[in-house]
């Protein structure tokens, strides 16, 4: 005689049979029975997060470094709204990931109680597919289907992320069992005809480069580009913020684009064709006076390869055969030893500390100015990956790192954070000592939205005063952040020199467990 389940023990089964290794948490009433299945299937792994941001952050991180989805387990709309900045981003990574949403059972719906609220119009922002009409018969084939959707990439930026909107009737209710997984969808190749094409502007043209963004990133992807470009002349770009990329010395040299638009209009001068591999037109972050939004050389064409849904790899693969550069050489990072500086900190010294120090296959994770600048210093000292903040929506780089560290233990994570960032998710700490996970959280503590003062000179608004100079202003009172992290449970220091900045590094990645170092402050 089969036992009988309900619906939410029905659901986290089906989705641990799919794949889902992660479950990351921060429940209420309306999803107890969810906590309860969840501890019926402990080949789940629970584990909880102070506030949704740190809960969508992390699921961001483990869908980046393993290709697979995370669940976040979020309580009504409330909940959801506070996990939606770093679903943004996460949106913006492509990253796979299944939110599981709790609502009130639908006969409570119609009572209007104080947690009553559009989860749906809530979901839409970030979510390539929704469902919110679950029973306890279809809850554990709705969750089947959620995970296949979020492996499935959508067109455009429309992301990797599924929300599942459960009544809690559909939870506690009777379920006829686990579902059966469904097969993982497959990206669509490119057609012949695209290859052809963009083989013809390789061969006629010069000035031509290729941007290479999402699957292209990958190294088979950027193996084959590489050869491409020897053969060719082409240059091989990546945008400024990509969601993952694999470097350091022996991996795939590609340039980065930087971050202002002038600085990208000038990087790209002399372009005559730009050829788009699985991204698109490079933006703006933001529109600025007398600056064009989309940063395209005058006179350069453009020409697609693969389209963001389309198998990059594949299409890499086939233009190289029919280039025929199976012989040529393929151009890697190369070792180059940084020297420990010494003396006054500052941010070339700084840079130079986290370069010199930085520990073989390191995940780095970066939602600062200092910590996207120190990409370019740390291509040449160990192999590292890089996860960078896609959306714009601050707050992302310390829970993208918990949950890069749950994904790969056995691997070093530094976290790169502002400390105007930092401020929004600091509860990723907690998590991270909870957890016992290796996390090395680098504050660049100057005290300031600094990114704020560039962006308001550089949108001509004259004459700061001191409300607009205050609004910027964070040391007043100055962020205590050694202390802040002792009272989540992780060890900090701050650093006053280079010297001891570089001790710091070092000792906290032979050091199991979360550390934190301030620089500045």
């Amino acid at each position: 005689m089969t036992e009988k389940m309900n619906g939410a023990t029905a659901l986290i089964n089906t989705l641990a049979d799919c794949g889902v290794d992660f479950c990351i948490a921060n429940p209420g009433t309306s999803e107890m029975h969810l906590v309860q299945a969840l501890d019926a299937v402990p080949r789940m792994r629970s584990v909880l997060a102070l506030f949704e941001g740190v809960c969508t952050g992390a699921a961001d991180g483990i869908g980046r470094m393993t290709g697979k989805p995370a669940a976040t387990l979020l309580h009504l709309g409330p909940g959801l709204a506070n996990g939606i900045a770093n679903l943004h981003n996460a949106r913006r990574s492509n990253a796979p990931m299944i939110n599981l949403i709790g609502n009130h059972p639908h006969y409570h719906i119609g009572f209007d109680a104080p947690l009553t609220s559009n989860i749906d119009t809530l979901a839409r922002n970030f979510s390539c597919w929704i469902h919110s009409s679950p029973t306890s018969e279809t809850l554990a084939r709705d969750g089947a289907d959620a995970y296949t959707a979020c492996l499935r990439q959508s067109t455009g930026s429309t992301g990797q992320i599924a929300s599942l909107i459960m009544g809690a009737d559909a939870t506690w209710g009777e379920s006829p069992g686990p579902a059966k997984p469904n097969p993982v969808p497959q990206r669509a190749r490119v057609s012949e005809q695209a290859v052809k094409t963009v083989a013809k502007v390789l061969s006629n043209s010069l000035g031509t480069a290729l941007l290479l963004e999402n699957q292209a990133t990958e190294q088979p992807a950027l193996e084959a580009a590489s050869r491409i470009a020897a053969k060719t002349g082409c240059r091989l770009l990546n945008s400024t913020f990509p969601a993952r990329v694999d470097g350091g010395p022996g991996r795939v040299a590609v340039e980065r684009l930087p971050y202002f638009p002038e600085q990208i209009l000038s990087t790209l001068e002399g372009t005559k064709q730009l050829i788009l591999v699985g991204g698109e037109i490079p933006a703006s972050f933001f529109a600025y006076p007398g600056i064009p939004g989309q940063l395209v050389p005058e006179g350069c064409n453009v020409t697609r390869l693969s389209a963001i849904e389309e198998d990059s790899i594949d299409a890499l693969q086939h233009l190289a055969e029919r280039l025929d550069v199976k012989d040529q050489a393929v151009q890697y990072f190369e070792q180059d030893e940084v020297a420990r500086p010494t003396g006054e900190i500052n941010g070339k010294t700084t840079i130079q500390s986290l370069a010199a120090t930085l520990p073989e296959e390191v995940i780095v994770c970066s939602d600062s100015g200092a910590g996207n600048a120190a990409y370019f210093h740390c291509q040449n000292t160990a192999r590292n990956s890089w996860l960078s903040l896609t959306g714009g929506a601050i707050g992302q780089g310390g829970p993208c790192a918990t949950g890069a560290a749950l994904a790969c233990p056995d691997r070093p994570v530094l976290a790169l954070l502002g400390d105007g960032g930092a401020a929004y998710t600091l509860q990723c700490l907690w998590t991270q000592a909870r957890e016992g996970l290796n996390v090395t959280t680098v504050i660049f503590a100057n005290n300031s939205y600094n990114i704020l003062n560039v962006e308001y000179a550089r949108l001509e608004a004259e004459n700061m005063g001191e409300i607009a100079a205050s609004l910027f202003d964070l040391g007043n009172p100055k962020l205590d952040w050694v202390s802040l992290a002792q009272g989540f449970g992780v060890p900090g220091a701050k650093a006053d020199t280079t010297e001891q900045l570089c001790d710091l590094l070092q000792n906290s990645y032979l050091t199991p467990g979360p550390f934190l170092i301030q620089v500045g402050g």
